[in-house]
C-alpha cells in the first residue's frame, strides 16, 4: 500500500492568541501571511532560505494565483505550491500534501499558514462586502444548491449539523450531558492553556445546557466561538528537522475522503468521511487505537466530535455518549483531547480553526503546552472536517 516513510516532520509552529474583539491591526491577507510565515520560520530556527514550498488556502486581495502571489511578496522562491480548498480539513490536508512534497524530494522545507480572516481592511474607497447570508451554501447561477436547497431552507451550518445530531438521536438515543461534557472537558483544557478566547473561565454541564438552543438540540455552547487569529507551520525533510530548534514532529500516516458537498447527497449521514479516512491513516502508520496519547479533533460543535470518536474507531457506533461520559477529556485525564481548548474554547479563527489542531497536536509532541503537557506525550490523532461532515482528513503525528 501507499504509505510515508516518516521522514518528514513539522518543526516550527506559530498561533495568534485569540481575539472576540479586533484589537490587533487589521491586516491585509497578504500581511497576514508574512507575519505568521515569519512567525513560524523563527519557531523552527532555521533560515528562511531553506523554504522552497508553499500551501494556502486563498488571498483576499487575488482570485487567482494564490501560491505565485505570496512566492512574490514573500521573496520566497517555490518549487512546490498549492491552494487546498478543503473547508475546515484544509490544513490537515496541507500537513499530508507537504509531507508528500518532501519525501518525494520536490522541497526542503513547506510552510503552510492559514490568516484567520480574509477580509481587507475596509475604508470609505473599500466598503464591507455584503453579509454570507448563505455561509458555504454556493447561491450562484447554475449552482445545485442555489435551485435545489437553498430555496427550501437548507442552509448554512447549523441546521444541517442539528438534522445530523437527531438523526443520531433517533437511531441511537441522545444524552445532552455527554455531548455537553465534551464542551466542558475543553473549557477546562483551555483555562489551562494561555491565548485561548476562554482562558480562565470555567463552564458547567448546566452552563452548556441553560445556554441557548441555536438549532436543537445544539446549544449555543456547543459550537464555536469565533474570533480573530491566525495559525502556521513549517514541515521539513529530516535533515533540516535535525537542525530545527524543538523536537520534531514526524508525519507517520494520512487519510483523506470527501464524499459529498451537502447532507442532501449524502448515503448515509450516521457514517462520516473520517470513517474512512482514519483506517487509512492507522494503516499507513503502523499504529492502533490504544497507542495514540493524546486527540486533536475538528470540533465545529460538539456532535462532530462524538461522531469522529466512533467512525474513527475509538469506540462503536452509538456508544459515543456512554464512552464520553466514562473518559476524562481533559490534559490530566485518560483520553485528553483538544488540550487547548479546541474551537469550542480556543476559538475559530475562520479557515484557521483547522490548524488550530495540527498545531495544538504538534505543541503537545514537542512538549511545550506548559500547564496543558500530557506526560509522555508522542503519538497525537488529528482530524480535519470540511463542509457538514462532507469532508474529512486524519493524520497520525509522532515524536522521535
Amino acid at each position: 500500500m501507499m504509505a510515508l516513510r516518516g521522514e518528514a516532520a513539522i518543526i516550527g509552529i506559530a498561533e495568534l492568541p485569540a481575539q472576540r474583539k479586533q484589537t490587533r491591526p487589521q491586516l491585509f491577507t497578504l500581511d497576514q501571511y508574512a507575519l505568521l510565515a515569519r512567525m513560524v520560520v523563527e519557531d523552527a530556527g532555521i533560515d528562511a532560505t531553506v523554504v522552497n514550498g508553499l500551501l494556502c488556502h486563498g488571498i483576499a486581495e487575488s482570485d487567482m494565483f494564490a501560491p505565485a502571489t505570496l512566492s512574490e511578496y514573500l521573496g520566497l522562491p517555490l518549487d512546490f505550491g498549492e491552494r487546498v480548498d478543503l473547508g475546515g480539513a484544509s490544513s490537515a490536508g496541507m500537513v499530508w500534501r507537504a509531507a508528500v512534497a518532501v519525501e518525494l524530494g520536490l522541497c526542503d522545507a513547506v510552510l503552510a499558514v492559514v490568516p484567520g480572516s480574509t477580509m481587507l481592511p475596509q475604508s470609505a474607497r473599500h466598503p464591507a462586502p455584503p453579509p454570507g447570508w448563505f455561509g458555504a451554501s454556493s447561491n450562484k447561477y447554475g449552482s445545485p444548491q442555489a435551485e435545489y436547497e437553498i430555496p427550501y431552507g437548507n442552509v448554512g451550518q447549523n441546521a444541517p449539523y442539528a438534522q445530523i445530531a437527531q438523526r443520531y438521536a433517533a437511531l441511537h438515543g441522545y444524552d445532552p450531558t455527554a455531548l455537553a461534557k465534551i464542551a466542558v472537558d475543553q473549557r477546562t483544557n483551555a483555562c489551562a492553556h494561555p491565548g485561548a478566547v476562554f482562558e480562565g473561565k470555567p463552564l458547567t454541564a448546566d452552563d452548556v445546557l441553560s445556554s441557548p438552543m441555536i438549532a436543537d438540540p445544539i446549544h449555543m455552547l456547543e459550537t464555536v466561538m469565533r474570533v480573530q487569529g491566525g495559525t502556521g507551520v513549517l514541515i521539513a525533510n529530516a535533515d533540516v528537522a535535525r537542525r530545527a530548534r524543538h523536537r520534531p514532529v514526524w508525519i507517520k500516516g494520512f487519510g483523506e475522503h470527501i464524499a459529498f458537498k451537502t447532507p442532501t447527497y449524502a448515503q448515509d449521514l450516521m457514517t462520516t468521511p473520517v470513517a474512512r479516512s482514519a483506517d487509512k491513516a492507522f494503516e499507513m502508520a503502523g499504529l492502533g487505537r490504544s497507542d495514540v496519547d493524546v486527540a486533536s479533533i475538528y470540533d465545529c460543535y460538539t456532535i462532530t466530535v462524538l461522531m469522529t470518536l466512533e467512525d474513527a474507531g475509538f469506540c462503536a457506533k452509538g456508544e459515543g455518549m456512554s464512552w464520553v461520559r466514562s473518559h476524562d477529556l481533559t490534559f490530566g485525564g485518560d483520553f485528553p483531547l483538544n488540550t487547548a481548548g479546541g474551537q469550542l474554547s480556543f476559538g475559530q479563527a475562520g479557515m484557521a480553526g483547522g490548524m488550530h489542531h495540527v498545531v495544538d497536536a504538534a505543541r503537545q509532541l514537542m512538549g511545550r503546552a506548559a500547564k496543558a503537557q500530557v506526560a509522555e506525550c508522542n503519538t497525537a490523532f488529528v482530524t480535519g472536517t470540511g463542509g457538514i461532515m462532507s469532508e474529512q482528513v486524519a493524520l497520525l503525528l509522532g515524536g522521535d
